[in-house]
């Protein structure tokens, strides 16, 4: 065990014990004896209060989601959140485990092909062993720092690196305990069902999505299998739109971004998750959610047109099928594992390409003043009616 990995263990089990002495010193009512360990009714915890082992309802399918792990290029280490976040995980039980992307430290040429496959080994053995043993089905998507698609010169610039973590996934050592359906350019482009939820991965870890793949995502959220499932969600690594200070910007977010979430929607696709702008917003466009993953590991960003402090942050998805629209995220900050307010984040985040609704603020809901901001930035014809 690692020496960070040994601090990280410490200083979650200092928490978890403060919050334990701290439930008993308030006269905190004792638990059901039917309840899960660790289990609260949702009416006891408010948002932004300190609950270390708070448990929310739980609904049909349950996701733990996560993003954007690395630090310093080349680094073999994680920040103490990463550590912390795994061995959390099992405490809520998920049914699935989602990461965002960027789970190593490359997109860098300099890096020779031990040090690429060194960090593949410590992401390894700080984040996919761990759910492995505990037999949790762990769905990926690639970062820019894993396996970056930019594209120059008829050729990936960063092909050594798509090389060397499509060997890492691709070992039946490292297999993620998913129910594949398409595998066959695993992990870049692929899918799998978990139960009753039918997930499809595409490679954002560039803005651009070649024509002959996106026919293939097309292709695949018609199946049978996909349209004859409870849910469809898509994992990708870019966002569709700017929501982030200082990733607001053309190459930062998906080429096209009204185009695909156009094509998603066709398919009643639910959810888009997504990382790389080191920030968390719980968002829809229309009747497609849009899960902007935080961060756990280094350098995490404020919202646009927001001065509340970045925070690095995990949430647990719960969602009933019978009334997904009520898809619930308990988003915890890494710092002290309270829950987030999330009425106290943004209502709406006007970026460069398009504006995005906090979960739930609808359209009728935006008062002049709101409506005003998105007209003078994107122009009318940008901002009428979902």
């Amino acid at each position: 065990m690692g020496k960070r990995r040994f601090i990280a263990l410490l200083v979650t089990a200092w928490v978890f014990c403060l919050g334990i002495a701290c439930s008993q010193s308030f006269s905190q009512p004792p638990l059901a004896a039917n309840s899960a360990p660790g289990a609260i009714e949702a009416a006891e915890i408010s948002p932004g209060q300190s609950a270390e082992y708070y448990d929310p309802p739980r609904g049909d399918v349950r996701l733990v989601v996560f993003s954007d792990l690395n630090s310093a290029y080349g680094s073999t280490d994680y920040d103490p959140e990463v550590d912390q976040a795994i061995d959390l995980i099992p405490f809520w039980q998920p049914d699935l485990v989602v990461c965002g992307g960027d789970m190593v430290a490359g997109q860098r040429a300099s890096l020779t092909r031990g040090q690429i496959q060194a960090m593949w080994a410590a992401f390894d053995d700080h984040v996919a062993a761990p759910l492995r043993q505990a037999q949790i089905p762990f769905g990926v998507t690639v970062g820019n720092h894993d396996a970056s698609s930019a594209w120059r010169d008829n050729r990936f610039i960063f092909q050594r690196e798509r090389d060397l973590a499509a060997a890492y996934w691709q070992d039946s050592a490292h297999d993620p305990g998913v129910d594949f359906v398409d595998r066959d350019d695993f992990p870049f482009y692929y899918s799998f069902q978990q139960g009753d939820v039918f997930v499809v991965v595409w490679d954002g870890s560039s803005s651009r999505i070649p024509s002959e793949k996106l026919a293939w995502v097309e292709r695949t959220l018609a199946s049978p299998a996909a349209q004859e499932a409870k849910m469809r969600i898509v994992l990708g690594h870019l966002p569709l739109y700017g929501i982030a200070v200082g990733r607001d910007r053309p190459g930062e977010v998906m080429n096209n971004a009204d185009e695909l979430r156009a094509l998603l929607e066709q398919y009643d696709v639910h959810m888009y998750i997504s990382g790389h702008h080191h920030a968390y917003y719980p968002g829809h466009q229309g009747d497609l959610q849009l899960l902007h993953t935080g961060i756990i590991g280094s350098g995490p960003r404020m919202l646009i047109d927001s001065n509340r402090p970045a925070k690095k942050t995990l949430t647990v998805v719960d969602i009933d099928f019978d009334d997904a629209a009520q898809t619930r995220y308990t988003t915890y900050d890494m710092a002290t594992l309270a829950p987030l307010d999330e009425e106290q984040l943004p209502r709406l985040l006007v970026g460069h390409n398009g504006m995005v609704l906090r979960q739930d603020v609808s359209w009728n809901d935006l008062t002049p003043a709101e409506l005003a901001v998105c007209d003078q930035r994107l122009g009318p014809a940008s901002c009428g009616p979902e």
